[in-house]
């Protein structure tokens, strides 16, 4: 892998945004704790279940939740974190804080450039 690749820009920004809002930011770190369900989440957060499920809504949007629905009950939907999407993530962050990609360059506008030309 190119240690200086650029970030997938548009999709970091999409996953940022899901991550931005605290009440997303505590359910992602609940799922990765395993596998839940809204009750659960919204037991150990002291949240509403209908609050819950509209998160999770924007994460699984986004991709980073995956939802299962119970085989023998299908109002159950079972929660949990998007391994794949989360490595991406992880790659795209570390591209982005990437200290290599961060160049020496002079502006070429300005009252500093015009006084010397």
């Amino acid at each position: 892998m190119d240690e200086t690749r650029p970030p997938a820009l548009p999709d970091l920004a999409c996953w940022l945004k899901a991550l931005s809002d605290p009440t997303r930011l505590a359910i992602f770190e609940r799922l990765m704790q395993g596998v839940q369900c809204n009750c659960e989440i919204g037991e150990s957060l002291g949240l509403p279940m209908n609050l819950i499920s509209h998160h999770l809504r924007v994460l699984r949007q986004v991709g980073l939740v995956n939802g299962q629905r119970d085989p023998v009950d299908a109002r159950w939907i079972y929660y949990s974190i998007n391994l794949d999407a989360l490595a991406r993530l992880q790659r795209e962050l570390c591209a982005f804080f990437d200290p290599k990609r961060v160049q020496a360059r002079q502006p070429t506008c300005g009252p500093r450039v015009a006084c010397e030309r």
